[in-house]
């Protein structure tokens, strides 16, 4: 500070004091914000967040000159001080002067700083930058046709609740341009356009509502938007300036849920481009990238380098990265990199992230991230999926930005399954409400067959690793799962995927009593329609021991005599099937050591001629101790069965 002269104090801001200042060598005129820290580590913190923006360039943002930690001795306190530029008029004085004098901003005044705004807002979220603390008061006024945004701020400082919670109760005004998620510190690039809606909405009503007015307004529509509504039809029936395109624009700017909001470029689409709004700052941003279509042809033809660097250079043209990524998928795994090209799984990543609401680029990057994810783990199993909580989040965010698309949804399920089946993040999609989701469209009619497929996998995924804290939307899966199978009632991959789930469902408990006899007729068909399958006949098998142990209704609609053979004599033949398979016999072992726990049952076992079966199990498999155990209870308790018939016989 000892280069500085103090010359005022500004109104302080949420997060710190604003100090207007004087370089002692230059004479030029700057602003030190001063942010009390909790310590050294969160000064530190903020440091190194902050430390990238001073590389920023652009002409419509206020760089950040410098920055330090210094300590004040006498208060005893850390403060990170953000040297600024200096601009004694923003957004914040004009409106309040067209407000004092109950007229409308300029309409080509707005547009052209609006064009401003958002072409440095375009710019920042291009490089994954977050504003957080975007209001009039921010956007400083260089000249009368220069603005530049300014105070941009990092995560440490925004989410110190503290110092929030206390700047709120001393002027709620500063809160009020935050949208609602920003309230509980989550920021996204979502949350500067709510910031910026509510300053468009500010503008455009200034001349009829007053400063306390405008402000309980931007409270009330992050649960109110009726409350939008009615102030955009006060604006057409007071002929308020561009008031239709307010009207069409502010609802997709001001939406509570962030997923539902407009991104800059499409705030760009609707006003400079579909709308009669100009501003030269603005056709720089729509026009500087334009190249013609032979030459990004003869890029695009060239290799992943080159490729990837089309893409990032023209990051804001979706049909440029449409084109792209149609080339990417037409080459070879060589060409490819494939297994595990981390730079092609980062660029899919920030494409679908940019490009969220166009459904073709969507599809075209989650079949790329789909082919790289499942090429890498079939030439290694035990390798482990990178970027997962990344890949993650972005597939969760395709699934809420296209809901009905069914192409697109299996695709998604496929590569979420890859994620939860190597017990990544599987608690974070379980509180995503991903069961839920599962499940409302298996419940869904006309059921699309693969849509089922890929669901029940998901949900194997999910659960066969998991902590499951809340069953209680598995409650109706058992239900769902048997109207599925029940629909496609001789499809291999279906019954293969719905057993799998059954047997996952009775070992956590959620199979009712009043459900178990259709889940065991479920499973003994499965396995009758589809013996050559191990896969589904070994979870099968595992469903109905998991059954049989806790119910005995279970268990004696296993042993029930039927038209097409019991249970038992289906167990028969599965054992002369796979009586190599050690696996499989353990399952089937399995089952017989829960059904030979039931005395009323026993008769049914020793009729049928089980005990030879399981004697021969006991003797071929003496290597595995858990079979061993399982064959000799079940001769143990038939032998025990027989005794008190045979004394009585001598």
């Amino acid at each position: 500070m000892e280069k500085y002269q103090v010359l005022d104090w500004l109104t302080p801001g949420a997060l710190g004091v604003n100090l207007v200042v004087e370089e002692t060598n230059t004479k030029v005129k700057r602003v030190i914000k001063q942010v009390e820290c909790i310590d050294e580590h969160q000064a530190n913190e903020a440091l190194e967040e902050l430390t990238p923006l001073l590389k920023l360039q652009h002409t419509h943002i206020s760089v950040c000159q410098e920055l330090f930690i210094t300590w004040n001795s006498e208060i005893s306190s850390l403060f990170l001080c953000l040297v600024m530029e200096y601009h004694k008029e923003s957004f914040q004085n004009v409106i309040e002067k067209n407000r004092a004098a109950k007229t409308a901003i300029d309409s080509k005044w707005l547009q052209n700083m609006l064009g401003q705004v958002l072409d440095a807002l375009d710019y920042l979220h291009h490089l994954d930058i977050i504003h957080r603390n975007l209001k009039p008061s921010n956007i400083a006024l260089v000249s009368n046709d220069h603005c530049k945004l300014q105070d941009l701020s990092s995560n440490t400082l925004m989410t110190d609740k503290a110092k929030w919670n206390v700047r709120a109760e001393e002027d709620p005004f500063q809160k009020s341009w935050m949208a609602p998620e920003a309230l509980s510190f989550s920021f996204s690039q979502k949350s500067d356009i709510w910031s910026l809606g509510c300053i468009i909405l500010d503008m455009a009503s200034c001349s009829f509502l007053d400063r306390l007015e405008a402000m309980h307004l931007r409270k009330c529509i992050r649960s109110a938007p009726d409350s939008l509504s009615r102030v955009l039809r006060t604006m057409e029936e007071r002929k308020v300036p561009d008031a239709k395109t307010f009207r069409s624009l502010l609802p997709l700017m001001l939406q509570a849920d962030p997923a539902e909001r407009v991104t800059v470029r499409d705030v760009i689409q609707l006003t400079f481009l579909r709308g009669d709004f100009w501003s030269s700052s603005t056709a720089l941003v729509l026009h500087r990238q334009e190249v013609p279509e032979f030459i990004i042809d003869v890029l695009l033809e060239s290799n992943t380098a080159s490729i990837f660097e089309v893409m990032q250079s023209f990051s804001s043209r979706p049909e440029v990265q449409h084109r792209a990524l149609k080339r990417l998928l037409r080459m070879t795994e060589d060409q490819l990199g494939l297994p595990w090209p981390a730079e092609l799984v980062e660029v899919l990543l920030v494409v679908m992230k940019q490009h969220q609401r166009i459904l073709d680029i969507q599809l075209c990057a989650c079949a790329l991230l789909l082919r790289s994810l499942g090429q890498a783990l079939a030439q290694d199993p035990a390798a482990t999926v990178a970027n997962a909580g990344t890949i993650t989040d972005a597939l969760l965010s395709v699934l809420r930005s296209h809901p009905a698309e069914e192409q697109l949804l299996i695709t998604v399920y496929s590569l979420l399954s890859i994620v939860a089946s190597q017990g990544l993040a599987t608690d974070e999609l379980q509180r995503a409400g991903l069961f839920e989701d599962i499940l409302k469209r298996l419940d869904s009619l006309p059921r699309n067959r693969d849509i089922c497929i890929h669901g029940l996998s998901l949900l194997w995924a999910l659960l066969v690793d998991a902590t499951i804290v809340n069953k209680t939307p598995l409650e109706r899966a058992p239900a769902l799962v048997a109207e599925v199978l029940a629909a496609f009632p001789r499809d291999a991959e279906v019954a293969e995927a719905g057993c799998a789930v059954l047997w996952l469902l009775s070992l956590l408990g959620c199979i009712q009593e009043q459900e178990c006899a259709e889940v065991v007729d479920l499973l003994l068909q499965s396995i009758r329609l589809c013996q050559d399958r191990v896969v589904l006949v070994n979870n099968a098998y595992r469903g109905l021991a998991s059954l049989a142990k806790v119910s005995e209704l279970a268990a004696l609609q296993v042993v029930l005599p039927r038209e097409n053979g019991s249970g038992l004599d289906l167990t028969q033949e599965t054992y002369q099937l796979y009586r190599d398979d050690p696996e499989v016999v353990e399952s089937v072992c399995l089952l017989l050591a829960h059904l030979a726990a039931y005395t009323e049952i026993l008769s049914e076992l020793a009729s049928s001629g089980i005990q030879p079966l399981v004697a021969e199990i006991h003797g071929r498999f003496t290597s595995s101790l858990e079979l061993v155990s399982y064959a000799a209870s079940v001769l143990r308790a038939l032998e025990a069965a027989a005794q008190p018939s045979s004394e009585g016989g001598q």
